[in-house]
């Protein structure tokens, strides 16, 4: 039976109250089926597109699920790459925000000792890479013992980046009794044997859209020599003028090349791939999202699972190798029931990888002739006053959620004995404040993060000027947030 509304599967107030903000007005295909199953304790095999609402679709069940005082994780969720650990983090804590869920992500290039700090803390749920996730568990920093809950999220791309070894031995560390959920936008023979070793009498969930994301977006290609490519993606980009777009290719060395290009034209564009440094990655993404630079230049690290809002135009400078990085490169744009442009470069050397494209897409992509130059002048104009206009920037996903939030810095951490029932104890103590008013507590070395909710940030942050908090007087500051 068909779920019209959020409310129809007895979620508490608090994650009803995110849901709203977050703009969730009603569940996706799969969030009908997946969330349910996992409320009822369920383990459930998802087989569903790009750009599906699958994150929602466990994230919105584990905030519901997940003990608030157990202070071990309870739920680990295995991503194949950093941006989209980072991602779905940053989901399950939006959605569990006003329930004051604690999310940890945990990923390679990102320094070990403050995620051991931060996993030694009341943590709810742990979402990471696997090889990261196996350093945790060998140096024994990851208590998984309380583990109800495994997610095995983008389970095709683990396949293709090799980390199916690591994915055993992780659940061969967990506990049996435990909810296990895979999803995967493709299903092959290895995904298929793990699911046989591991989930036990699964619910199975394939869901076709009505409007696939294949037919959603319009695919073109064009024949071009490889050193023609660069002349190219210049005249179609004057053609499209796209509000944003993430350009492919398929090594570090050419997104370079072409981001170098980009900027000498004085294009607003960035680049992401696998040698630069994590912080530099995460950055970029963000800047991205909200809209700082319009052209994002990416090797496939930037093609799975990373959801962006209104991608108009996704090009192949590169054709991709393998027929499902073609798939998960345009499901950047036509996200969910938006329609999205996919432009392919192909060189006539590369007909087996399109023989394979067309192969599993279930149609061909319409080959058309290069605008001339006449073509690409008449849109010239257009195309300059739009470069010269700033790319109006994006509110964060959370930017709705932490209207009614305050975010506290107090000046004394764990050096200090600092313990979250010392701040929770001094808030409860202020006139018209309860604990369903303080958000996530955050204790460092030095320092003390809490969110205080329901627009009382203001009230309490004035009350702490003078309110002692473990018998001493602390400097309380506000958190200013980057919008």
């Amino acid at each position: 039976m068909s779920k019209a509304n959020f409310k129809d599967y007895k979620l508490s107030e608090e994650l009803l109250k995110a849901i709203s903000i977050l703009g969730f007005d009603n569940p996706t295909s799969v969030q009908e089926q997946v969330i349910p199953a996992i409320l009822e304790g369920k383990d459930i095999i998802v087989k569903s597109q790009t750009g599906s609402g699958k994150t929602a679709a466990f994230a919105i069940p584990i905030c519901e699920l997940v003990d608030w005082d157990e202070n071990k994780p309870q739920a680990l969720v295995l991503t194949p790459t950093r941006e989209l650990a980072v991602q779905v983090k940053e989901d399950i804590f939006n959605l569990g925000r006003y329930e004051r869920i604690k999310v940890a992500a945990v990923y390679g290039k990102s320094p070990f000792y403050l995620q051991e700090k931060e996993l030694k803390q009341k943590t709810h749920v742990v979402v990471g890479t696997p090889g990261r996730i196996i350093d945790h568990l060998e140096k024994e920093t990851l208590d998984t013992s309380m583990i109800k809950y495994l997610i095995i999220d983008e389970a095709d791309e683990m396949l293709s980046m090799g980390f199916i070894e690591q994915i055993e031995n992780i659940i061969n560390r967990l506990p049996k009794d435990r909810v296990t959920t895979l999803l995967s936008a493709t299903m092959p023979k290895d995904i298929e044997s793990l699911c046989k070793k591991h989930i036990k009498n699964p619910i199975r969930v394939e869901i076709e859209e009505s409007n696939p994301v294949e037919d959603r977006i319009y695919q073109v290609r064009y024949e071009v020599g490889t050193h023609e490519k660069t002349g190219l993606l210049k005249d179609m980009l004057v053609v499209e003028n796209p509000n944003s777009a993430i350009i492919f290719c398929n090594t570090q060395q050419k997104v370079e090349e072409v981001c170098s290009e980009l900027k000498n034209l004085r294009y607003t564009c960035d680049k992401i791939h696998g040698a630069m440094e994590q912080c530099d990655r995460l950055k970029v993404m963000q800047d991205f999202k909200q809209g700082y630079f319009r052209y994002l230049v990416a090797t496939d690290v930037a093609a799975r699972g990373i959801d962006i809002d209104n991608v108009s135009l996704v090009v192949n400078y590169d054709i991709p190798k393998e027929r499902e990085r073609y798939v998960h490169r345009i499901g950047r744009t036509g996200r969910i029931d938006r329609e999205g442009r996919a432009i392919t470069f192909m060189t006539p050397y590369e007909g087996r990888f399109l023989k394979d494209i067309v192969r599993l897409i279930g149609k061909d992509i319409a080959l058309e002739q290069r605008p001339n130059n006449e073509t690409v002048d008449s849109y010239r104009e257009e195309f300059l006053a739009k470069l010269k206009v700033q790319p109006k920037l994006k509110e964060t996903k959370g930017a709705q959620l932490s209207k009614d939030i305050l975010k506290l810095h107090v000046n004394a951490g764990k050096r200090t004995k600092m313990r979250p029932v010392d701040i929770v104890g001094t808030l409860c103590n202020i006139e018209g404040m309860t604990a369903k008013d303080i958000g996530v507590i955050n204790i460092l070395d030095i320092s003390t993060y809490v969110e205080i909710l329901n627009n009382k940030g203001e009230m309490v942050y004035k009350e702490l000027q003078t309110k002692k908090i473990k018998g001493r007087l602390r400097k309380v500051s506000k958190v200013i947030l980057r919008p």
